[in-house]
């Protein structure tokens, strides 16, 4: 299983969009263990929303079009709406693990 995962600066208002398979570990990478990054100039990071998907490929999938809408108001869509999640699964046809269907 994966994450797709997404971070908010609340001092700088920015958001971070990531994927990974431990979650824990890489929000401590972000806020404490990483140096000279994006993420160590904006720090510290708060997790907003994660998603789990089952695969790397998908979290890669969902990652790269959450980035490619270049959108605040869509990332606060996201993590503010669970329906917008999931018709962002439904649209690249992702069951999320545990799910029926």
């Amino acid at each position: 299983m994966h994450y797709v995962y997404i971070l908010h600066s609340q001092a700088a208002d920015k958001f971070y969009i990531g994927q990974t398979p431990d979650i824990d570990t890489r929000l401590l990478f972000h806020n404490e263990l990483s140096e000279n990054s994006f993420t160590s100039r904006y720090r510290p990071w708060g997790l907003k929303l994660k998603i789990l998907v089952n695969n790397r490929s998908e979290a890669v999938t969902i990652e790269r079009y959450i980035k490619n809408r270049k959108s605040k108001a869509y990332i606060r869509k996201l993590i503010q709406e669970e329906s917008a999640v999931a018709k962002l699964l439904a649209k690249f046809k992702i069951n999320p693990p545990g799910s029926v269907g």
